[in-house]
């Protein structure tokens, strides 16, 4: 087993040393790979938000929710591919390490063509359903359509992602990102200043750049990790390993889809205010998933440690990592927090100045990222038990957080006591979530979830 782990070049064995080291080992590369995500994400709404207009900031923050609900469709197979790998590399597994990334990748080239059919389609009675404001429709419009036809781009990446996440090697994927962020901000600023294709060009310059990194990755990870080589024309179906995967994948889909489906239904909500709302929120939101950035990079440092502790048999290393995991994650929170929500005026400026604007923006912040550390704290214990194969928990205490709680509680602040008011319910559905993961993890039900047998 020790030879397996150590032919694995460029990956982290989390099976030995301390837990709080090697999670934030893994973590740092991680968190250095979202800020570049959040950066390339974040140049679209600054270009469109100071050369284009609100409406067209509008545009962009609308059409992600949608995108992602597709995308998300296959994005939890790509979790399922993680938990197994790091539980293989633990048990020292390498065949099926290189049968799962066969069987995932055949998947995504059969179900590819159907999902960018289905989502160029579906996109514009999405952006009816959620009441789009009228001046950013057609902008929202085109932007969801151009992404999504390139959507194969985005899975390809967060696939290639899981795969070496998986394997403990979380510093390649930021070699991905770095090349898409380069690429996209080249473009963005090329396509809408100077060539003015307004929403047009930032949805094109993401496709593109998001392609570019995923090809990318595929020619680095046949490099690096010849085990695993990928090839696009030898599909290599293993039922059984298909079957795990659609296991443990099929919850985390569901969880990451319902999570789209109540962002929607949170932007009707905050769309029915106006476009000023709306592109305040969209504003605020970019800001907030830029300060929550290390707690879902510990999130998915702790996924794999489990993963490969669980394979290895290693229990107590499981519940110690976790506990400094959970430190970890609440420190982390406290800090940015004291940081951000200081300084949120300058920072939404950033996107728009318009007064409306901005005031939309900070009701948010003020009230969300102050009470950010009860979503850190379920992150982490949902992603212990991720890790440990118990992936339908996770799911149902977001399910029942957010659709028994978050969504009706906004409906009703905002109803009785003003829209500014509807953002006390995130802390609200946080809280019932976390009670309800901390308490299957404390249960212990957990254990048994593997998909593999310790030492066999």
């Amino acid at each position: 087993m020790e030879e397996v782990k150590q032919g694995v070049r460029g990956a982290i064995d989390m099976t030995r040393g301390s837990p709080t080291r090697l999670i934030l080992r893994f973590s740092l590369p991680l968190l250095v790979g979202n800020i570049f995500q959040q950066l390339y994400n974040m140049v679209d709404s600054v270009v469109v938000g100071r050369f284009v207009g609100s409406s067209a900031l509008t545009a962009v923050s609308t059409g992600f929710p949608i995108i992602y609900l597709l995308s998300s469709l296959f994005i939890g197979f790509s979790v399922g591919a993680t938990i197994m790998i790091a539980q293989y590399i633990g048990a020292g597994d390498r065949a099926a390490v290189s049968r799962t990334v066969d069987t995932i990748y055949s998947a995504l080239l059969l179900a590819i063509l159907p999902l960018t059919i289905l989502g160029v389609v579906v996109c514009a009675p999405l952006l009816t359903l959620i009441r789009v404001p009228a001046e950013a429709y057609d902008q929202a419009r085109v932007y969801c359509m151009v992404v999504l036809a390139g959507i194969i781009g985005s899975l390809g990446y967060n696939l290639n992602a899981g795969i070496l996440q998986g394997l403990g090697d979380s510093k390649t994927p930021l070699i991905f990102l770095a090349v898409a962020c380069g690429i996209n901000v080249v473009l963005d600023l090329l396509f809408v200043i100077a060539f003015h294709w307004d929403v047009f060009g930032v949805a094109l310059a993401t496709i593109i750049a998001q392609f570019s990194s995923w090809v990318f990755g595929i020619f680095f990870i046949n490099r690096k990790y010849p085990f695993v080589h990928i090839r696009f024309f030898q599909m290599k179906l293993d039922r059984p390993l298909l079957g795990q995967v659609l296991r443990l994948g099929i919850p985390s889909a569901i969880q990451e889809c319902q999570f789209s489906l109540g962002i929607l239904i949170m932007q009707a909500l905050i769309n029915g205010f106006g476009n000023a709302f709306a592109a305040g929120f969209g504003a605020a939101n970019k800001i907030d998933t830029f300060a929550f950035m290390p707690i879902q990079s510990f999130s998915t440092a702790t996924t794999t440690y489990v993963g490969q502790n669980i394979g290895a048999g290693e229990l107590e290393r499981v519940r110690k990592g976790a506990r400094r995991a959970l430190v970890l994650g609440t420190l982390v929170c406290a800090a940015i927090s004291a940081v951000v929500v200081p300084l949120r005026r300058p920072l939404l400026m950033l996107f728009n100045t318009e007064p409306d604007v901005v005031a939309a923006g900070e009701a948010y912040l003020t009230r969300v990222l102050s009470t950010m550390f009860i979503l850190a704290m379920m992150f982490i214990v949902n992603a212990v038990l991720r890790g440990a194969g118990a992936t339908t928990v996770p799911m149902a205490s977001s399910i029942l957080s957010l659709w028994l709680v978050r969504v009706p509680v906004a409906w009703l602040l905002a109803s009785s006591f003003g829209p500014e008011s509807l953002y006390w319910a995130y802390p609200i559905g946080w809280s019932v979530g976390l009670v309800i993961s901390a308490a299957v993890y404390l249960r212990g039900r957990w254990k048994g979830k593997g998909v593999v047998t310790p030492g066999g």
